[in-house]
C-alpha cells in the first residue's frame, strides 16, 4: 500500500511510520517537517497535499495541537486550538480525501484517552478528542467505495512521561511502539468506525 503519515516526526507517527514501513511505502507530511508540507486547520493547504501525494491507500493522522490551562482562565480562542487544529483539522483531511483515496482505502485519526478519563487542564482536549470520535463512528456509514476510517486513542506516551507525567498520576503509560501496533491494525484490518484504545 502506498500510506501517507501525518504529523510522522513525532513520537507516535515515528513508531507508526517505524512498524509500516517494512510492509508499505510510506510518504510523510508535516508543518514543518516530512515528504510534504501541510497545515491540516487549512483545507486548500490539505487539498494541495494530497494533490501532490499522488495515489494513496490509506492516510494516517498522528498530528494535532489542543491548548492546556486551568478552566477559570480558559478562553474561547484557546478552545478553538484544539477544534481548528486536532479535531477539523482531521476533519478536514477526511472531508477532501474521501474523494482522492483509491477503493477500499482507510483513514486513521487520533483522538486521546481524555475523551473518557479527564485531567486537570485538559478540557480542550477531552472536548476536541470526544467530538473527533463521535465524527469518525458517523463517517463510517457514509464513506462510499468501500472506505474505512477508525480513531486510535492512546493513553500517555511512556517517552512523553518527562514532560506530561505530573499531569497524568495513576494513569499507566505505554510505549509508542505498542500505540503504533493500534495504527497497523486499523490500516491492514477490515474495521470502520471504531475507536482502538490502547491504554
Amino acid at each position: 500500500m502506498r500510506i501517507l503519515i501525518i504529523g510522522a516526526n513525532g513520537t507516535i507517527g515515528r513508531a507508526v511510520s517505524a512498524e509500516l514501513q517494512a510492509r508499505h511505502e510510506i510518504i510523510t507530511a508535516g508543518r514543518n517537517s516530512g515528504d510534504l508540507r501541510v497545515n491540516m486547520a487549512d483545507l486548500a493547504s490539505v487539498q494541495a497535499m494530497y494533490a501532490a501525494a499522488g495515489k494513496l491507500d490509506a492516510v494516517v493522522s498522528a498530528a494535532g495541537n489542543v491548548h492546556f490551562g486551568a478552566l477559570a482562565e480558559f478562553t474561547p480562542q484557546q478552545y478553538q486550538i484544539g477544534l481548528q487544529d486536532k479535531l477539523l483539522g482531521q476533519v478536514n483531511l477526511v472531508l477532501a480525501g474521501q474523494h482522492l483515496l483509491n477503493d477500499g482505502g482507510s483513514f486513521t485519526l487520533t483522538s486521546g484517552i481524555l475523551s473518557e478519563e479527564p485531567i486537570v487542564y485538559g478540557s480542550g482536549a477531552s472536548m476536541a478528542n470526544a467530538a473527533l470520535e463521535g465524527f469518525v463512528r458517523s463517517a463510517a456509514i457514509e464513506l462510499p467505495r468501500g472506505l474505512r476510517i477508525n480513531v486510535v486513542s492512546p493513553t500517555v506516551l511512556t517517552e512523553s512521561l518527562p514532560s506530561y507525567g505530573p499531569y497524568f498520576r495513576g494513569f499507566e503509560s505505554a510505549p509508542a511502539a505498542r500505540v503504533a501496533l493500534a495504527y497497523s491494525k486499523s490500516v491492514e484490518g477490515a474495521n470502520s468506525g471504531k475507536v482502538y484504545k490502547v491504554q
